[in-house]
């Protein structure tokens, strides 16, 4: 017997694409083209001045660069202009989300079979909202995504955590919980509210910050890639 599914629920970071191989690129590419554009400082330490700014202000912060050079002092930066070196690190990191922002091949193969099936196909993603939905596009998935299924937690107004995001997908949907399935990486914020609310789960552990800690709950399946995700629904969800 074969369970019956009707949607399918996607996070964005660490699920579809690894974040924090990304993340770390592209900072190191702004690090390197802020030294080149004249910041007097070692590259090492110019990294760990940056980490500990993201750590201490948030990664969807604005002025990273800004704070990092506030850290270093003019001295870091004299004899040229500071707005100079924190362009050419805006410059690198967006030059580097360009080359280096797309999904794992299993990913993309996996979102292009599910398109060709009935399920409704969707995401349920937090951050600022047009970051996330920049994401999506600079990771071409959007063909493969049900256009009216794609929430972010800044429009509908519940953090991940809260089951009521998920109760709000539903109604949106006009769902049924026990007839929707969620793949992230977060077994705090995707597994363990989802689970509250009556889905059923998929944890992912490839890669990320995540991928060591536990949650509440278990998740009904565990993954390592999409390939396995498919065998599942096409095993235990009769999904062809």
């Amino acid at each position: 017997m074969t369970k019956p599914l009707e949607a399918i629920f996607f996070d964005i970071d660490d699920t579809l694409f690894s974040t924090s191989v990304f993340a770390d690129k592209a900072r190191r590419s702004a690090v390197d083209a802020m030294i080149r554009a004249g910041l007097r400082i070692e590259r090492a330490e110019a990294i760990r001045e940056l980490e500990e700014v993201i750590g201490e202000f948030s990664s969807n912060y604005g002025g990273h660069f800004d704070k990092v050079l506030d850290r270093l002092g003019p001295e870091a930066y004299e004899g040229h202009n500071r707005a100079v070196i924190v362009a050419a690190g805006v410059v690198a990191y967006h030059a580097t989300k360009w080359r280096e922002l797309k999904v794992y091949d299993d990913v993309y193969e996996v979102l292009q079979w599910l398109a060709g099936t009935s399920l409704i196909r969707g995401i349920v993603s937090a951050g600022i909202t047009i970051k996330q939905a920049e994401k999506l596009v600079r990771l071409e998935v959007l063909e493969f995504l049900t256009p009216s299924a794609i929430f972010f937690t800044d429009q509908v107004g519940f953090s991940k955590s809260n089951g009521k995001l998920y109760r709000r997908v539903l109604q949106r949907l006009k769902l049924a919980a026990d007839r929707c399935l969620y793949v992230g990486d977060n077994p705090l914020h995707d597994i363990d509210p989802c689970n509250s609310e009556g889905w059923s789960t998929v944890r992912i552990r490839r890669s990320g910050r995540h991928a060591d800690e536990e949650g509440a709950t278990k998740p009904t399946h565990e993954i390592r890639d999409f390939y396995e995700l498919r065998r599942i629904l096409q095993d235990e969800y009769g999904v062809v």
